[in-house]
């Protein structure tokens, strides 16, 4: 493996000279997760032990800060403080009442999400492994959040967008959706997500992993569609879109 990443590094480097720093970003994840590879795989469980045993219960930040010592050493699915504050600039300006967060994994994204959330905000967070579902359920609980500013859905991505109207009230939709899980699903997520009208127009996307090769179908869809998506910004293969509504040849 350490043979690998040596030899990858010129072509890396040969790639940003000539497609741009756009590349750069995902060349860095690329890199990150292969070196992940060589100290381990990740585990839920350690992740949630960790976090669970250092952090002080009741203060969000504490949690923050432990995910951040363990990911230092350790590979885990957070997202890590670079995204993770690019996610809090976009929480933050949208103001969202209704996030949805398809991927909660050990609940570092949710717990950042609901720290900026408004008294009237709320989380859905889905993730599709019931054991890690109550993993990141017991770390939201550990931040200090109560279950009446989130919930989480313990099933696939399809099956809560398909179910999402039994978690909205009425004239209720998205203002933010945050797409953190397999990213082959993506595509089939954002169509099921606009047939089902829970996207307020305005509603912003932040799509994890997007730049590689599995993400094309994604990018070629909202790209096909610029009256409906407006691409905003992207950091390290995480890109912000704004849903404009539905087009009137649609």
């Amino acid at each position: 493996m350490s043979l690998l990443l040596v030899a990858s590094l010129p072509v890396m480097v040969i790639a940003t000279v000539r497609y741009g720093t756009k590349l750069l970003g995902f060349c860095r994840n690329l890199l990150t997760q292969a070196m992940n590879l060589t100290q381990g795989t990740v585990s839920v469980n350690k992740t949630h032990a960790f976090v669970f045993s250092n952090c002080t219960h009741g203060q969000a930040d504490s949690v923050l800060e432990t995910f951040h010592l363990y990911n230092n050493t350790y590979p885990s699915l957070c997202i890590g403080q670079v995204k993770g504050d690019f996610l809090d600039e976009v929480v933050s300006r949208v103001a969202p009442r209704v996030v949805l967060e398809l991927g909660m994994h050990c609940g570092y994204s949710s717990v950042r999400i609901l720290r900026l959330l408004g008294p009237a905000g709320r989380l859905l967070t889905v993730e599709k492994d019931p054991e890690t579902a109550d993993k990141g359920e017991e770390i939201i609980l550990v931040a200090g959040f109560k279950h009446l500013q989130f919930q989480v859905l313990a099933c696939v991505s399809a099956e809560a967008i398909a179910g999402l109207r039994t978690h909205l009230s009425d004239g209720q939709g998205l203002d933010l959706v945050l797409m953190d899980h397999s990213v082959e699903q993506y595509l089939p997520d954002l169509l099921a997500l606009e047939r089902s009208g829970a996207l307020l127009p305005g509603c912003v996307l932040l799509v994890n992993h997007i730049l590689g090769p599995e993400g094309r179908p994604f990018l070629e869809h909202v790209q096909a569609q610029p009256q409906r998506y407006t691409q905003r910004r992207q950091l390290e293969g995480m890109m912000e879109l704004t849903w404009n509504g539905p087009s009137e040849l649609h």
